[in-house]
């Protein structure tokens, strides 16, 4: 999930996104700036969780796959979000978002989400609040190339930090957590002070040529899934990547 706001300042002078650097002790990626997400849990298929928004059929049609797939996409990336950096795409009706969600009994109810001791769904029906998928962007599908020893299936979102709430590092995961200018992580990953892996290069990209959040969310990105593939080329073995429409060209030594 790309967490997005508009620089400090505004008047269209481009976007933030908030990046986690994941520990060195990770098995999987380690050391790489990444954006907050992880992998769909079995309760986020309850069909009880409150709903607003485009409906999960809706979604399958956007995301290509079948509702319940799409289903637990989606609630998969909103409480991933939540446990990982503190923001909550949710809120009392269709019409408005929580504010501040920084309290002791918000963090004790993400603690019991991460432990799994506490399903999304039954967070949200405890507090009355419906989670609110009109807020997501779909923005790509990156599968990991064959060659790899483990293999993932992954999309990516986007969605604006709601008003009042504030993103933060409080994850185990990462040893730092923090707003990033996505012209100077690619030039920090250029210069090999940063690390990322391709799908994420490719959306600092997009959020890099963004001039306001409102003109990175109004873009439309074509779902194809993305499978990179190593090539040799003059210049030496590269990942290259055959994207769609509305995707920035990669190819990473």
């Amino acid at each position: 999930m790309m967490i997005l706001r508009d620089r400090l300042g505004g008047n269209g002078s481009g976007v933030e996104v908030f990046m986690l650097r994941r520990a060195s002790t990770m098995e999987f990626a380690p050391r790489m700036m990444v954006f907050p997400g992880g992998g769909v849990d079995s309760r986020d298929a309850d069909p009880s969780l409150p709903w607003a928004g485009p409906s999960p059929a809706q979604w399958g049609r956007l995301l290509l796959a079948d509702e319940a797939t799409a289903r637990e996409l989606v609630v998969a990336a909103v409480r991933e979000v939540f446990e990982e950096c503190g923001v909550l795409l949710a809120g009392p009706d269709v019409d408005s978002v929580v504010g501040d969600v920084s309290g002791p009994r918000w963090q004790a109810e993400r603690a019991a989400l991460l432990s799994r001791e506490l399903s999304l769904a039954q967070m949200l029906i405890g507090r009355e609040l419906v989670l609110r998928s009109d807020l997501l962007r779909a923005r790509a599908h990156w599968i990991t190339p064959k060659f790899e020893p483990k293999r993932y299936d992954t999309r990516f979102f986007a969605a604006q930090l709601p008003a009042g709430q504030i993103a933060d590092d409080q994850t185990s995961e990462a040893d730092h957590a923090d707003w990033a200018d996505p012209v100077r992580l690619l030039e920090d990953y250029a210069s090999g002070s940063a690390l990322m892996l391709p799908p994420t290069v490719v959306c600092v990209e997009q959020v890099a040529a963004a001039g306001s959040v409102a003109q990175l969310l109004a873009g439309q990105v074509q779902m194809e899934p993305v499978t990179p593939v190593l090539t040799q080329t003059d210049d030496g073995l590269v990942i290259r990547c055959v994207l769609g429409a509305g995707q920035l060209p990669v190819a990473t030594p």
